[in-house]
């Protein structure tokens, strides 16, 4: 499978690198674009400023633009976060997406949104006050409108980015979990 992965708020971390070798070792080959170009932050506050600097259109236009050399033979889109976000808006773009893996993280969706069955997969910590129960009913709702075949996975007292050992939020158990099981999807696809 060939895999688009992109970057949480914090830029191309450890984490980020660690979970493309962990796709590779499972036969996969894997993009991993720096959207913040050399940038990286350790805590959320600088992260989101780097995030503002750079403007949600243009890590987006960047996005896209990593993954155009691609899409022609058909991408996975992954991504951690705000990765997720955009990857969730770069799949639904691109007719050619084979699924979309979303760890930690939506985004929401335009009214006209439409896919032709496109696998998708969420993990997603319980709660998470960036994914709060509401929203995430509604996306998974406005998901499958469009046509997404939608699977949620939820991981009680894991924190936001539970996946990242260089976080506070990390929970390895949770984390785990969820690559066991993300692992099994790709494998569908």
């Amino acid at each position: 499978m060939n895999i688009m992965l992109f970057h949480s708020v914090y830029g191309l971390r450890p984490a980020v690198h660690s979970a493309a070798e962990r796709l590779r070792a499972a036969g996969h080959e894997v993009h991993v674009p720096d959207l913040y170009e050399g940038r990286t932050a350790e805590t959320v506050e600088e992260a989101r400023e780097i995030k503002d600097e750079i403007g949600t259109d243009e890590l987006l236009r960047r996005a896209v633009a990593a993954a155009a050399p691609y899409s022609e033979s058909g991408l996975v889109y992954a991504g951690f976060s705000l990765g997720a976000a955009l990857a969730q808006n770069v799949a639904l773009a691109d007719e050619k997406a084979r699924g979309l893996l979303l760890l930690h993280g939506t985004s929401d969706l335009a009214d006209d949104a439409s896919v032709d069955d496109l696998p998708v997969q969420l993990h997603v910590a319980e709660p998470d006050p960036f994914e709060p129960d509401d929203w995430l009913t509604a996306w998974y709702l406005r998901m499958q409108r469009a046509g997404a075949d939608v699977e949620v996975f939820r991981y009680r007292g894991a924190g936001h980015l539970y996946t990242d050992p260089d976080l506070p939020d990390h929970d390895s158990e949770a984390a785990e979990a969820t690559w066991k099981t993300a692992m099994g999807f790709l494998e569908t696809l």
